[in-house]
């Protein structure tokens, strides 16, 4: 191999090194806001589910008159 390709080579792995350590970067932020929207999404399924237990009435939802009428 003649030195210029080897330097060519080099180049290419340090440059792929640093576009990868970047991508990890990236996937690692990404985890934490998918970590982050899944509990608060949870939650909310949470309070819906204690909001609905709260208010329920004896009559069934499908049977109740809507507002406007």
């Amino acid at each position: 191999m003649t030195e210029s390709r080897v330097t060519r080579l080099e180049e290419n792995l340090a440059h792929q090194a640093l576009v990868i350590e970047e991508l990890n970067e990236v996937v690692t932020r990404q985890q934490a806001e998918i970590d982050t929207l899944t509990r608060q999404v949870a939650l909310l399924i949470q309070r819906a589910a204690e909001q609905e237990v709260e208010t329920a009435s004896s009559v069934a939802l499908a049977d109740q008159v809507p507002p406007h009428w």
